[in-house]
Formats: C-alpha cells, structure tokens, sequence
C-alpha cells in the first residue's frame, strides 16, 4: 500500500466510529453549518500575492515540523501578514491536526478557511461546513470521477467551494466538472513524495482559464513564485516552510513583503 491507500483505509475506519458518535443530523445543527462562507476564490483573484498560508504540526515525510504549534497564535498572524486563505490540516492520525484546530481557526481568524483533509465520503463535507470551513479540498489521485463530482455537488449545495487538487494530466482531465473552483497542482507526488514544481508548470496550460490555479508544496523562495505567476498560478499553497519557523506568522509576513517587493521590480 502507497501512503495514500493506507490514510483512506485509516480514515473509513475513523469515519464508521465519527458517524455512530455524531449523525450528520447533529453536525447539521451547528452554529456555523448556516453560516455563509467566505470565498477564497474572490479573495484569490483579488490578491497580487496569492498566498495560502498552512496549519500543520506533522507529516508523513515531516514527522516533527511543529509539534506544539499553537492554531490562534499561528493562525492570527497569518492573517496579519496578509494570507489570501489560511489551510487547516485536520487528519490526526498523520498529520496531528483535528477538527478543533478548524474550529478554533475560525474562531480567530476572517479569512476564507480550507479544511486540508482526506474526503473519501459525504459526511466529511456536513462535517466541514459545520467546523467553520469554507473550502474543501478533494484529492484526484484517491477518489474516482463519478466520487469528485457527487462530493463536490454537495459542497456547493452546502455554499462551500472546491478545491480538486490534480497531480498529472490524466487525472486533470477525467475531473473538470463546473462544480469545481479551484484546481491545484500538488507538486509532491503522494505516493512516492517526490517534489518538483515541474509539475506545475507543465500542467499549467493544460487547465482550463474559468478555474483558478494554484500550485501546492515544494514552493520555498519568492523566485518559484514569480515563475509560477508567469504561468498562469493565483494561489500558493505554503505550510512548511513557514510551520518550521519559530514564528510561523512573522516568518508568512516576510515572506509575503518579499514577494511583493520583489514583484515591482520585475
């Protein structure tokens, strides 16, 4: 098993006990399931910088990136630096994240959230509507086409938007469905977590121009950005490189006042 059979056989394991605990029908009554979303869309086209700044304490390359992070301090102050989104890892059993790091992020924070999990089934979508997301994340390379567009039919009955994170041109291709909104480019390969912003690149053209385009992991410097930008990309998605810092918030504003210093001489 690569490690993203094992998170989805892990996670319909999670899922069979989260169901018996809580019934969507619960989930349903929650404060923020009427609550409407914020759209990080909007706020992508928008933005000069386009930056979407991640809450991660760990992952299966990274076992310790943050341990003991804090989600209001970080979170806060990537809102102060001048993030688009804020993305919030919620799988506990690899990444050390939690339905409450999401709730507590809203809770703190007005910017458009993405719920960063695994979703191999409806209930997690009433699950993220009612923790306060406004964006969920469907993963191409687990879930088959007739399953990306069902899910993400019910997003947009709930008022969340869709982001389909694609690897290669085959699984770009098998999920264009108008009820996505965002298409990302995970540079790491999940199942052998190789990382190259080569992929972008090459797909970059190959997405239709009514989505927005963002490019996800390997991105470290400001220089990969202004190169992706020529590309055609609105949105980064950045969590480790500012997670392993000290400060994660200061660490998103430099990082962001670099890129925009560097993007009026260019």
């Amino acid at each position: 098993m690569n490690i993203l059979e094992k998170i989805a056989a892990h996670k319909k394991q999670e899922l069979a006990i989260s169901k018996e605990e809580i019934p969507a029908e619960s989930l349903e009554l929650l404060p923020h399931f009427k609550r409407k979303c914020i759209s990080l869309k909007e706020n992508l086209q928008k933005s000069d910088t386009g930056i979407i700044a991640e809450f991660k304490r760990r992952s299966p390359s990274h076992p310790e990136i943050n341990l003991d992070a804090e989600v209001a301090e970080i979170t806060a102050g990537y809102e102060k630096a001048g993030a688009s989104g804020i993305s919030v890892l919620t799988d506990e059993e690899f990444f050390g994240g939690s339905l409450d790091d999401l709730a507590l992020a809203r809770e703190t924070v007005k910017l458009p959230l993405l719920r960063k999990d695994f979703i191999v089934d409806e209930y997690q979508i009433i699950e993220a509507k009612a923790m306060g997301a406004d964006v969920i994340l469907l993963i191409a390379a687990m879930l088959k086409p007739s399953e990306i567009k069902k899910f993400s039919a019910l997003a947009k009955k709930l008022g969340l938007e869709v982001l389909l994170e694609v690897h290669n041109e085959e699984e770009l291709k098998n999920n264009i469905f108008d009820t996505v909104d965002i298409i990302g480019v995970n540079n790491r390969n999940l199942k052998n977590f190789e990382v190259d912003l080569k992929f972008s690149k090459d797909l970059a053209e190959k997405i239709p121009d009514n989505y927005i385009k963002i490019s996800e992991s390997g991105i470290s410097d400001t220089a990969a950005i202004l190169e992706l930008q020529k590309c055609g990309f609105q949105g980064f998605l950045i969590g480790g490189n500012f997670m392993k810092t000290e400060d994660p918030g200061k660490s998103a504003a430099e990082f962001i006042q670099e890129l925009k210093s560097k993007a009026l001489w260019t």
